[in-house]
């Protein structure tokens, strides 16, 4: 009740406010509330799990952690993915101990090798002839909710998920302001041309109001406001609706000197050429739009204080194929997010000072953070 309140009051302030309250530090550093998140955020929502493309082939599978769960993405013989619970319906074992590989026809259990098609169906098991009462449909893996969107599979292992369009699609398109904007990105047919995974020894929660906002940019993004100048005033592309950052004057592309860039993504429209798009889609994913690529993260949280963070550049597949140098594009954001992580962790550190005990201060710039804590207290009910 005590988090309820802080939240309710940092958004209630009136206009004109230069300080609002942001949540207590045991937010981020309580295992319990950490739980209750996986719980009531991680496991009830959309989650986006992998890129639908490294799942290519019949048999390929990825196996992907959500919340409290292990769920297993698998292409099947249909060429369609489909996604279950990780889990051999006999005695529990972990059905697929590796995160990706491929199987010939079906999946098999290491424990008492019940087997199962790739649909999910039992098809085979020691002794299953002669137990004539065992439904193989009713023994077979449990399905989850699995939706394609933007070239990755979203997951949801609730029973009943929520409306796909209502949550995941409307997070993008109500940033962007324009339903048609970010289909003119194509993301779905681009090409995954670089991929770095980083380990944050930080909430899931501070690494999203951080990348929320640009209060911070002037001080550890030097490279960054060279090319969105508009940054160093410290409001970010999400603090308004459907707004891209300008590029500075004389730069051509989205690196660290502004040149080098890609070409213009075939679709991207005039008035996307030479902004940045940035969009958070709850409860883990950052999308970053520029004219010839796009930045996606995904964030795996594991603990209180332990994420996951799986960044992928996205190319036209004509340029990756043809070898051009991507190290420019990925450079710059690459750094961006080595300084922003490292700038999470520190923040980590003081989560559990009495110093913070009763949170701290969002500025102007940062006031629509307040939006996100109180979106956590509702959904995790905390």
């Amino acid at each position: 009740m005590a988090m309820k309140t802080t939240v309710e009051s940092a958004m209630g302030q009136p206009d004109g406010v230069s300080l609002r309250r942001t949540l207590p530090g045991y937010v981020y550093t309580d295992p319990a509330v950490f739980g209750r998140e996986q719980e009531m955020i991680f496991e009830r929502l959309w989650f986006c799990a992998a890129r639908s493309a490294e799942i290519g082939q019949p048999g390929s599978f990825r196996v992907v952690p959500v919340g409290r769960e292990s769920v297993l993405i698998v292409r099947g013989h249909d060429g369609a993915l489909r996604a279950f619970l990780n889990v051999c319906r006999h005695r529990g074992s972990r059905l697929c101990a590796e995160e990706s590989g491929q199987v010939r026809r079906n999946l098999r259990c290491g424990y008492h090798a019940w087997t199962y098609d790739l649909d999910g169906r039992l098809v085979a098991a020691p002794n299953l002839a002669k137990m004539a009462d065992v439904d193989r449909d009713a023994y077979g893996l449990i399905r989850v909710g699995l939706r394609e969107w933007l070239g990755y599979a979203w997951v949801c292992v609730a029973d009943e998920p929520p409306s796909f369009t209502d949550t995941v699609i409307a997070d993008v398109t109500g940033r962007l302001g324009d339903p048609a904007a970010i289909g003119h990105y194509r993301t779905e047919e681009l090409t995954v041309g670089r991929r770095v995974t980083y380990q944050v020894a930080a909430n899931w929660k501070l690494i999203i109001e951080n990348f929320m906002e640009c209060y911070h940019c002037a001080t550890i993004h030097p490279e960054l406001t060279r090319v969105l100048p508009e940054f160093a005033r410290g409001y970010s592309a999400q603090y308004y609706v459907g707004h891209g950052a300008a590029f500075a004057d004389g730069a051509q592309a989205f690196t660290v000197t502004g040149t080098g860039g890609l070409g213009r993504l075939p679709e991207v429209a005039p008035d996307q050429d030479r902004r940045y798009f940035a969009v958070t889609v709850r409860p883990q994913v950052f999308l970053n739009l520029v004219p010839d690529h796009v930045i996606v993260h995904q964030l795996f949280p594991h603990a209180a204080d332990q994420t996951t963070v799986v960044c992928d550049w996205l190319f036209d597949a004509a340029v990756v194929e043809a070898g051009q140098d991507l190290a420019p594009s990925v450079e710059l954001f690459d750094r961006v997010n080595r300084q922003d992580f490292r700038a999470c962790e520190l923040t980590q550190l003081s989560m559990g000072s009495r110093a913070y005990r009763d949170g701290g201060v969002l500025v102007p710039s940062e006031h629509h953070i307040g939006q996100f804590h109180a979106w956590v207290t509702l959904a995790a009910q905390l």
